[in-house]
């Protein structure tokens, strides 16, 4: 280190520390990004599924049951339109869910009509 300068070593090295910083930083950002992604993709499937309905198959003794799409009682991937749970809940061995209360929203006129 003639004249007090830095030597190419210690000059590496803090570039190095430096480009170590500016990664992990850069790596928290896509790991921020990719949870919002999620979250949102998550949302949008929730928001679609409250504008479908599902029926709970009737077990034993038990009445079917429809139910919202996005409620959590019953899971399953088979999800019906406005107009089959409006037919759905005209039938004598279908009934509502009492949590999720379906038929709120299939009474009445359809929405944007």
């Amino acid at each position: 280190m003639p004249g007090g300068d830095i030597s190419d070593l210690d000059k590496n090295r803090a570039l190095v520390a430096w480009l170590r910083y500016q990664l992990r930083h850069a790596e928290q950002r896509v790991r921020d990004l990719e949870h919002a992604e999620q979250a949102e993709r998550r949302r949008r499937q929730r928001a679609r599924a409250e504008q479908l309905w599902k029926i709970q198959p009737r077990r034993s003794a038990e009445t079917a049951l429809l139910h919202r799409g996005g409620c959590g009682l019953y899971t399953s991937r088979a999800f019906i339109d406005r107009e089959a749970a409006v037919s759905a809940l005209a039938e004598p061995g279908i009934a509502p869910c009492d949590v999720c209360a379906p038929e709120t929203g299939l009474t009445g006129p359809e929405p944007g009509a």
